[in-house]
């Protein structure tokens, strides 16, 4: 698709660099279809969110200064974590309240996109086409659903795609069990959690469950290997790659 857009400057979270490069890649090649130019800037590290959950904020704001002076001039910053975006979206403002990075952070907040809401703020999910077989599932990470407000996005780019059968557990989304410290500090709940979110998908038929955050697929790709579950958990961006048929 031989489109000319803005630039996008890619936010690579944690997880992405440094087990999950192939989701960053497989957003890149999507964003690469719909013509925009892409700039990655290998000064990011992380966006201050472990530290911060931790309650650090001192040293969450270093790191976090960090991501300012990096991304601060883009007009465009898209990342495949909904709580990645949500911690520069919701926290930073709060995070440099009284600082000299204070309006910086908060301007900040406002260019930084999950990936299913930019492209639905860009209008291209009616353009998207594809086919992905099975019986597929959404798993919608709990910053995406509330504290971003992410609900509708994801569904309306899988009901672009033909020739899967999409089964969703009734109910709204509930959490996998990841909550990022959470899992580690309390790791036979968070295991438990994960069981039964993957039961939840399992027990309808599923045999891909697709998810925009990488925290969540790890949690649950871990429980499901523990378990020996059958089950096929991957990336929104991953799917589209696949289901778009993107080289």
């Amino acid at each position: 698709m031989n489109i000319s857009r803005a630039n996008v400057s890619l936010f690579i979270p944690c997880l992405v660099d440094q087990v999950y490069p192939e989701i960053g890649m497989a957003m890149a090649k999507v964003l690469r279809y719909f013509g925009y130019n892409l700039q990655y800037h290998q000064q990011q590290t992380c966006c201050g969110q472990p530290a911060f959950n931790a309650g650090h904020r001192k040293k969450a704001r270093v790191v976090a200064e960090n991501f300012i002076e990096v991304f601060y001039n883009d007009s465009l910053i898209v990342a495949p974590s909904g709580s990645c975006v949500a911690m520069v979206r919701n926290y930073y403002p709060t995070l440099f309240q009284g600082h000299a990075r204070e309006e910086q952070a908060v301007q900040l907040s406002k260019k930084v996109f999950e990936f299913s809401e930019f492209l639905d703020r860009e209008g291209l999910i009616e353009k998207i086409t594809g086919s992905f077989p099975g019986r597929v599932g959404f798993h919608n990470s709990c910053h995406s659903y509330r504290e971003l407000g992410v609900k509708d996005e994801p569904f309306k780019i899988l009901d672009r795609i033909k020739g899967f059968q999409l089964l969703q557990p009734k109910g709204e989304s509930v959490c996998c069990g990841f909550g990022g410290l959470f899992s580690f500090k309390f790791d036979e709940i968070a295991a438990t959690m994960a069981n039964t979110r993957l039961g939840m998908f399992t027990s309808i038929g599923v045999n891909t469950i697709v998810s925009n955050d990488p925290g969540c697929i790890m949690h649950l790709r871990q429980e499901a290997q523990d378990k020996n579950i059958d089950v096929e958990i991957i990336h929104l961006t991953e799917f589209l790659v696949i289901a778009m048929d993107l080289k």
